[in-house]
């Protein structure tokens, strides 16, 4: 697609009239309720979290495979 910076204010109007609608569909709900369900659940993902609790070396495949030496 075209750069926003290329598009007229109609092509621009669009877009968002289209973005809105898409939107529109989404199930809201209160923050109060989905904030306390999404801190469970992040909790109870915890133990799993690799940015957490790190990666062991091994399992790591973006480990440097292996210096250089300067002879």
């Amino acid at each position: 697609g075209k750069m926003a910076q290329d598009m007229t204010e109609k092509e621009l109007l669009k877009m968002e009239l289209d973005q809105l609608k898409k939107e529109v569909k989404n199930e809201r709900q209160m923050v109060s309720k989905t904030g306390k369900e999404l801190k469970e659940y992040i909790e109870s993902m915890a133990g799993e979290d690799p940015l957490l609790k790190g990666v062991p070396e091994d399992k790591n495949p973006f480990k440097e495979k292996g210096g250089c030496t300067i002879s």
